[in-house]
């Protein structure tokens, strides 16, 4: 029997979802990263995978769509550890180095505070992988 399932943080809408898998039959393995950092405010960016290098601080909220990991620096970990993310895409242009700016959308973070039953299994929990887990 394998370990349960750790606690949702972060999901995707069904659009952001099907634009995902698109990018992915285009570009490879995709992957997230959401800095907080001034250029790219509160938008997740995606990559290419190995196109942008995790820090050893950065937290692994979850995989989406089973293949697509979505990082979080840790100061901006800080800040929205008691909340659930969605990954939702809307028309537009956003202003970063995102793989899906050219499709002329952007993905966006819509969000909502963990419940206290989610609080609960999540304090359960082993803390969420880190960049220093992975293997170089």
């Amino acid at each position: 029997m394998g370990a349960a399932p750790r606690t949702a943080r972060v999901e995707l809408t069904e659009p952001a979802a099907a634009l995902l898998r698109r990018l992915a039959g285009q570009h490879g393995p995709l992957m997230f990263h959401q800095s907080g950092g001034c250029c790219d405010g509160s938008a997740p960016m995606c990559y290419p995978r190995g196109e942008f290098r995790v820090g050893a601080r950065d937290v692994l909220l979850g995989v989406l769509d089973d293949d697509t990991p979505f990082w979080m620096s840790a100061d901006q970990f800080a800040y929205w550890q008691h909340t659930h993310l969605t990954v939702d895409v809307v028309p537009g242009r956003g202003s970063g180095f995102s793989i899906e700016a050219p499709e002329g959308v952007r993905f966006l973070i819509r969000s909502r505070l963990l419940t206290d039953a989610e609080l609960a299994r999540i304090d359960a929990e082993p803390p969420p992988p880190t960049g220093a887990d992975q293997e170089p």
